[in-house]
């Protein structure tokens, strides 16, 4: 049947566009484009360009934000608030669908199976057949606990009676872990020196000094311990008063104090706040006295011994749960029950999707905040793969972040398959392979950060490599290997790696050269590099874990930058550094050194307002006054950094301890960014390249690095490759472990891991020059480094 009856199209088929009009976002200038629907369109740039900020910040927000305008003013006070982008017009929005590579949260009781509903079909799969039957669904979940009650209750309606009432609730809980999988230890030799007295400074805690009132005093001069007497020769009443005793009240120099024993205390003190946002010192300390053991109860399965015995074919949903995907995926379709023939279909299926990404090697019960940012990203995807849902937006970032090339193809025929059931996708990409499966390119720059947020192209792929703009240049750029590697002065040597996957690995890693470990996801290479490299003496490791900043952090503090600064302005005009800092004595008094003033609206997207006394400048006036190298601290800290280096390099305001901070800035290609810019507001690339910078002062001799060319453009992977070189050169170690064909040719030495993932990997499969790696072609690696150098 015809849909049309004469030429006129109907009027609903007119919106096939996402026209975007003067997208003012961080540093956006006025964008103004159209993007077709129901196309894949890639959107590429260098780092920081502002392709985030279009796609993400503009596009993907305004379409999240109208969907909760649809619900209740009630509903949206459980939502969170989000402002309306700064954008002149936004049509042809569809409903959209974020999937990006923000961690998964790092809670340790958060695995694969919870994060992906997995978890929650198995346990009622298990709470219908398993033998002998426990209870229900709960019965399997390690996160609930068994609770038993009884008493008397009151209901309050009409006439008020009092009941009694029994409650009961069966839970999968591990008692000893509390579901956590793991106990803790206190090491007591890293806390006290016990061959001292309290009175001789005993304590090893940082910051327990002996004449602290609050700390040390209390426990010498509480009455309960002798301050003179060595702590090994504690009788074991003391002792116990010492490291155990309930918080009491006890009185010092006529102060009335709380003396609470040493463990607990220590458990408030440093084990109960996130590891990684205490300072580094206190950081090394917890990692140094707190030991992490398997739970004894459970063996590290985390779940009850009820929970245990259960089975379903001679399999515990704790072995279910510790088989690797695709198995676990072979057993679910042998299980032949009609009772649960539903449910066993849905749970195939999300577990073949596991496969279908790539991630068939992960078991159910790994720990979600141990996942990469690209496997995170991946294992988000997999809710989306069998909807039926139609005509709605996709949003990617960079959906091959650390990906093998042999696995970059599966994942853009998964994009391609979203594309062709109707659905928008929008992807923000660097890897060129990616970019030539797209229908329609958006290219920003030309460079980042101010230089950037214009438009240099919008079209195809073909016009794209014709446009000259800075990644069509770079498109078909192919590295080629090194004629001449660098030889090894030394080797650290590996024995036995057997953590995860790992099968009992001996392998040598030179040094004084650059080594590049390499293998498709899940052969093995963290397990090899962060369970026996990363941690030794010497070992400087930059992860790809998250930088913690409030929108209070920006490149100045987190660097250390800052502190030379305040102290060379506080020299000059002879006051305290306190003055300088913007979360300190210098603050504005009326927006706390925030530089804006934020108006809560409940349910409505709050307001931020520019501080109408320090006019955005964060610091009170009388501070404003005072200058160094005739600039005030409001006009350094916005400053690029680049500008910053030449500032601080020369003339009256010569720092040299400013100025090496800055080099390492330039040098990781971070010169265009404000010292002042909030952390929040740069990009994933920016934020790693940062964390490198950081690390480049510490001395070591080894430094590893953990996919370093995630969100970087190809124009800036050369800038790393000389950065690796100079490192090189100067003395140091490098270790990457990179899936980047330019990276994996740039090497002096390959180390490849394979030759599949999960229990197909986990052994050395190549190791050697990137030149003998391709004249073999033995491996997976092999033939892809082959392919792309044209040999």
């Amino acid at each position: 049947m015809s849909r049309a009856t004469g030429t006129r199209p109907h009027a609903a088929d007119s919106h096939d566009l996402i026209r975007v009009h003067g997208a003012r976002v961080n540093n956006l200038k006025d964008v103004s484009i159209e993007i077709p629907k129901r196309r894949l369109t890639v959107f590429t740039g260098v780092s920081g360009s502002g392709k985030s900020s279009l796609v993400f910040n503009t596009i993907a927000a305004e379409s999240q934000r109208l969907i909760n305008e649809t619900y209740s003013a009630f509903v949206q006070g459980f939502m969170p608030t989000l402002a309306r982008p700064e954008v002149d017009v936004l049509e042809g929005l569809t409903t959209a669908i974020i999937v990006d590579q923000q961690r998964m949260g790092g809670d340790t009781r958060s695995t694969v199976g919870t994060a992906t509903d997995a978890n929650a079909m198995l346990r009622i799969l298990f709470s219908r057949l398993g033998t002998p039957h426990i209870g229900p669904p709960s019965a399997y979940s390690f996160n609930t606990a068994s609770v038993r009650a009884s008493g008397a209750i009151t209901v309050e309606r009409g006439n008020k009676k009092t009941v009694k009432a029994t409650f009961q609730r069966t839970g999968g809980m591990c008692t000893e872990c509390e579901g956590r999988g793991t106990v803790s230890d206190i090491d007591l030799t890293q806390l006290y020196d016990d061959s001292k007295s309290l009175a001789e400074g005993a304590f090893t805690i940082p910051g327990w000094k002996s004449d602290s009132f609050w700390t040390v005093r209390v426990y010498a001069e509480s009455g309960f311990l002798d301050p003179d007497k060595p702590i090994a020769e504690f009788t074991k009443k003391e002792m116990q008063d010492f490291l155990y005793r309930e918080p009491t009240k006890v009185k010092v120099e006529g102060v009335n104090l709380t003396y609470e024993g040493l463990i607990p205390k220590i458990q408030k003190s440093f084990l109960s706040k996130d590891k990684d946002s205490l300072q580094p010192h206190i950081r090394a300390f917890v990692e140094r006295a707190v030991t992490f053991t398997t739970c004894p109860a459970c063996d590290g399965t985390r779940l009850s011994e009820g929970a245990r015995s259960s089975k379903i074919a001679g399999i515990s949903i704790a072995d279910a749960c510790a088989m690797q995907t695709s198995d676990l995926a072979a057993w679910i379709r042998d299980l032949d029950e009609p009772s649960v023939a539903p449910l066993l279909t849905a749970l195939g299926e999300t577990l073949d999707s596991f496969v279908e990404i790539g991630l068939g090697y992960l078991a159910l019960d790994r720990p979600a905040g141990t996942l990469s940012g690209g496997e995170a990203q991946r294992v988000k995807m997999i809710r989306h793969l069998g909807s039926s849902l139609t005509d709605t937006t996709y949003v990617f970032d960079e959906p091959t972040a650390g990906l093998h090339p042999h696995d970059i193809q599966r994942m853009n025929n998964l994009l391609l398959r979203l594309r062709d059931k109707g659905n928008t996708v929008l992807v923000v990409e660097h890897k060129p392979e990616t970019i030539a499966v797209a229908d329609h390119v958006v290219d920003l720059g030309p460079g980042a950060g101010t230089a950037g947020g214009t438009v240099c192209f919008e079209g195809t792929v073909d016009g794209l490599r014709a446009s000259g703009t800075v990644t069509g240049r770079h498109f078909d750029d192919r590295s080629t290997l090194k004629a001449d590697t660098r030889k090894p002065t030394g080797a650290l040597e590996v024995r036995g790696a057997s953590a995860n996957n790992l099968r009992d690995v001996d392998v040598d890693i030179p040094l004084g050269v650059l080594t590049v470990v390499t293998g498709v996801a899940g052969s093995g290479k963290s397990s090899l590099i962060h369970g026996s490299v990363a941690g030794r003496e010497g070992v400087i490791t930059v992860d790809q874990s998250a930088i913690r900043g409030s929108r209070r952090s920006n490149p100045a503090t987190y660097t250390g930058l800052l502190d030379p600064i305040r102290k060379a302005f506080a020299k000059a005009n002879d006051v305290k550094p306190g003055l300088f800092s913007a979360n300190s004595e210098g603050a504005c008094p009326t927006c706390n050194g925030a530089g804006v003033v934020f108006t809560d609206l409940a349910m409505m997207a709050g307001v931020a307002t520019v501080c109408e006394e320090c006019e955005g400048k964060r610091f009170q006036a009388s501070v404003l006054e005072y200058r160094f190298g005739g600039r005030d601290i409001s006009e350094v800290l916005a400053m690029s950094v680049a500008e910053a280096e030449e500032f601080f390099g020369s003339g009256d305001a010569r720092t040299p301890a400013a100025h090496r901070v800055l080099e390492r800035l330039v040098d990781v290609g971070l010169g265009y960014l404000s010292l002042g810019q909030p952390l929040t507001t740069l990009s994933g690339g920016e934020r790693q390249r940062l964390k490198l910078a950081t690390h480049m002062g510490e001395k070591g001799g080894v430094y590893v690095l953990d996919e370093p060319t995630t969100g970087l453009h190809l124009a800036d992977v050369e800038q790393l490759l000389g950065l690796l070189d100079r490192l090189v050169d100067s003395g140091k170690s490098v270790v990457v472990i990179e899936h980047h064909q330019a990276v994996m040719a740039h090497a002096d030495w390959i180390i490849d891991l394979g030759p599949g993932a999960g229990h197909d990997g986990g052994t050395l499969v190549f190791e050697g020059t990137p030149a003998d790696l391709v004249a073999a072609r033995s491996t997976l690696t092999g033939e892809h480094l082959a392919e792309y150098v044209g040999a």
